[in-house]
């Protein structure tokens, strides 16, 4: 009787390893189709198919952003940002960090408390969650910048900027 009991735990337990090991299979191969789904993509900032929408109220007229991937009301969203030539992007803040390259034109930003960064294109730029800026296209041409933003996309207008 005791060698027909551990007989049948060691069936139970090569049966319960074999179904757990199937389990795993099946997610692993599932996961690993995933990235399948999603497609890879390129976007200029030229490109005539883009679609601006427009700024914050605050921001200058004329000022544009276009959604490249992601969705802005959620984590992870990079865009272009376009900004009139001769323009000022008043004192702001996002919530998110946001990991910034210009791309056209040229961009002085001016984070509180720090001396003012000169941005050429293909500069990279790290800009701090919640830390409020300012920035001037001081170009002729407008200037683009392509950011990713961590978390959803905003723009909240410090005090100042307000008013």
């Amino acid at each position: 009787m005791r060698h027909q009991t551990l007989i049948r735990r060691s069936l139970c337990s090569k049966l319960q390893c074999s179904l757990l090991f199937l389990f795993m299979a099946a997610v692993s191969y599932a996961n690993a189709q995933a990235p399948a789904q999603e497609l890879a993509l390129t976007r200029n900032a030229n490109d005539a198919q883009l679609t601006w929408g427009g700024c914050p109220p605050f921001m200058p007229a004329g000022c544009g952003i276009a959604v490249l991937q992601g969705d802005p009301a959620k984590d992870n969203v990079d865009v272009f940002l376009k900004v009139p030539a001769k323009s000022t992007l008043p004192l702001h803040w996002h919530t998110s960090a946001e990991r910034m390259i210009l791309v056209a034109g040229e961009l002085h930003v001016t984070y509180e408390g720090q001396d003012k960064a000169v941005l050429t294109v293909g500069t990279y730029a790290y800009g701090p969650a919640k830390r409020p800026h300012d920035a001037v296209c001081v170009s002729t041409v407008p200037c683009v910048l392509f950011i990713a933003f961590e978390s959803p996309l905003d723009a909240v207008a410090s005090v100042s900027a307000a008013k």
